[in-house]
């Protein structure tokens, strides 16, 4: 329908993001998708004794 996104089209998009939200809000987006992530993948292990909570709380 409307073809495959190359390099140039990838770059003019990321640098419309980039003027609507801002590098401080990306950074932090990114930051809580990467945290996020972590504890998704934290979680389909199994880990039920508690202890990913236990990091959470501490490094807040």
């Amino acid at each position: 329908m409307f073809g495959e996104l190359g390099a140039p089209e990838l770059i003019i998009i990321l640098i419309i993001v980039v003027l609507l939200f801002g590098v401080g809000r990306i950074s932090k987006v990114s930051g809580e998708v990467g945290s996020a992530i972590r504890n998704f993948r934290e979680g389909l292990k199994g880990d039920d004794t508690g202890e990913t909570e236990k990091k959470d709380l501490e490094a807040k």
